[in-house]
């Protein structure tokens, strides 16, 4: 864990995870084992933020709507990038520096940009894209290490082991 890292109360964080130099977590959130969070990341979980209600009152704690966050065994988070409440974030996916993630991503994606796009697929490996099998099939191959594996879906492939 870094410097300057924020932890809220609540947060779990799993075993082997990198997380670096003030990046914040918020309450709400799950991060499984082997997650890398770079630096200055942000995890939000007010799904409707405001400072105050209609009549000028402060909001309290019973005014806000936390939003629940996942992050999937093996995902990576580039440097300043910020999560917005509610999300999955798939297993081995990878997410761009200066991303703003605004839905969930798939497992072994690559998402860039703001708002978030997919603009491919990531291996495990971390290290090359997931190109298409020979005949646009649905099996995903790495060039790198070699695996191969189906394409995955949103939510539902990314908690499968």
């Amino acid at each position: 864990v870094g410097k300057g890292v924020y932890v809220g109360a609540g947060v779990i964080v799993g075993d082997r995870c990198k997380i670096e130099n003030n990046a914040s977590l918020f309450e709400g959130l799950t991060v499984e084992d082997g997650v890398f969070i770079g630096p200055h990341v942000v995890f939000t979980n007010d799904r409707r933020p405001r400072a105050t209600n209609p009549d000028g009152s402060l909001q309290t704690a019973d005014d806000w709507e936390m939003g629940r966050s996942t992050v999937r065994r093996g995902a990576s988070i580039g440097a300043g990038a910020v999560i917005i409440p509610g999300l999955e974030i798939g297993r081995y996916a990878m997410i761009g520096a200066g991303a703003v993630v605004t839905r969930d991503v798939p497992a072994h994606a690559l998402v860039v940009g703001n708002p978030a796009r997919q603009i491919g697929w990531i291996c495990a490996c971390g290290r090359e894209r997931v190109d298409h099998g020979p005949r646009g099939d649905e099996v995903l191959h790495c060039a790198r290490c070699g695996s191969a594996a189906s394409r995955p879906t949103a939510r539902a492939a990314s908690t499968t082991p």
